[in-house]
């Protein structure tokens, strides 16, 4: 019998072997990222202490789309800037196990143009 492995355990290995080799610091709190069907969540945590510092997410009222790329777009920014507010310049980016493409990408590329460095 061949066991079937679905993709979200699939995910969740490498996201586990991700997290080996980074994390985030009060220096430089970890950027982790979340995506669903409908929905993106971004957080900023300090793994040290086991807090979020910031978050943002599509599932926000009034926030974007977090289906698309635009959405992630908007949601990146949004975190980036409330992570601004609160003194936080450079992160680590954790992508979750996902692939560095579609979503993420543009999540990633709208905080580090909103002013976020990794």
């Amino acid at each position: 019998m061949v066991s079937k492995v679905n993709r979200d355990e699939v995910r969740r290995r490498i996201h586990t072997r991700i997290r080996k080799k980074l994390a985030g610091t009060a220096a430089r709190p970890r950027l982790a990222v979340f995506r669903s069907i409908k929905h993106i969540y971004a957080q900023v945590i300090d793994d040290r202490t086991g807090t979020t510092l910031v978050a943002a997410s599509s599932a926000e009222k009034g926030a974007a789309n977090g289906g698309n790329v635009a959405g992630a777009k908007a949601i990146g920014e949004l975190v980036a800037g409330r992570a601004k507010e609160k003194g936080i310049k450079a992160v680590v980016f954790d992508r979750g196990g996902f692939l560095y493409h579609g979503r993420i990408k543009a999540l990633a590329d709208a905080a580090r143009e909103a002013g976020l460095e990794f």
